[in-house]
């Protein structure tokens, strides 16, 4: 199938998911374009869901001609929305009766949102862990009927899809405990991420998400403040012993400000959290 045919096809499907989230109370969102390196291109914040319904078919066709990935994160919602990401096979099935939207990325990889009514500290993160989910989701999500394009995909890019809707569905905390979905809160893991050095042992990082999730808001009240999600990452990696310039790379790639900023901002950011460990002697945080 042509892409221009995919995005013609793509652009009720679009509205549909929209549509969805705003029956949830999301009336603002924020809308990146990516390349086929995953680099950010365009952003734009802020977007009310109205202006969004009505972009969305001149975006859905820029991201079609120029092979961008056409992503959103919903924001304003009344309870928390939890996204659950890298989902297939039995753990879809565990929670598809909570679920109020569940899409296709690609073939058989699905990502499922749930909204729950009286979110609490740690629930996403115990959500994620009980159903097998990736623990990295950021709540940024591609729009359903745009292309995901990743170069592992090609020629045969393939088209997000919503699979199932539940228009208005939300749960309570209890309901998802009495369900078996959350992990335990006293037996909560720590999610790290391990590389290999050329010696094998093996190091970690520290998860970027969950600096964004425990993150002071920024002067507008609205959004965490990601100038201190990137220092809090980047003095813990110092201190677990990744040098200035692996800071710096990794940074970039997990930091929407840092690509945004670019190699100097991500370079000034992980030199002080480095001069920072160095001048209180490397003790652990």
């Amino acid at each position: 199938m042509r892409l221009e045919e995919k995005h013609g096809a793509g652009v009720e499907q679009a509205r549909q998911m929209m549509d969805v989230f705003a029956g949830l109370g999301v009336r603002v969102w924020d809308v990146t374009w990516t390349g086929l390196d995953g680099h950010k291109r365009c952003y734009r914040a802020g977007q009310s869901t109205e202006a969004l319904q009505r972009q969305m078919p001149a975006w859905l066709g820029w991201a079609v001609e120029r092979r961008h990935n056409l992503i959103v994160r919903p924001r304003g919602a009344p309870m928390e929305l939890v996204q659950l990401d890298d989902l297939r096979g039995a753990p879809v099935e565990r929670v598809r009766k909570v679920a109020f939207l569940i899409l296709s990325t690609s073939a058989g990889n699905q990502q499922v949102w749930i909204a729950v009514r009286d979110g609490a500290p740690d629930l996403g993160r115990r959500l994620r862990q009980g159903t097998g989910a990736d623990p990295s989701a950021s709540g940024a999500t591609r729009v359903a009927g745009s292309i995901n394009f990743k170069p592992q995909y090609a020629p045969e890019f393939p088209t997000v899809q919503i699979l199932e809707t539940a228009s208005q569905r939300s749960v309570s905390s209890d309901e998802l405990e009495a369900a078996g979905l959350l992990t335990p809160a006293d037996t909560l893991a720590e999610p790290v991420i391990m590389h290999r050095t050329q010696q094998g042992r093996a190091r970690a990082w520290p998860s970027y998400a969950m600096c964004l999730e425990r993150a002071p808001l920024a002067h507008d009240g609205r959004r965490p403040d990601i100038s201190r999600v990137d220092f809090t990452f980047c003095l813990l990696a110092a201190d677990w012993g990744w040098s200035v310039e692996e800071i710096c790379q990794r940074l970039q790639e997990k930091s929407s400000k840092a690509r945004k900023n670019g190699v100097d901002y991500a370079r000034r950011t992980a030199l002080r959290a480095v001069a920072a460990v160095a001048g209180r002697g490397g003790g652990r945080l």
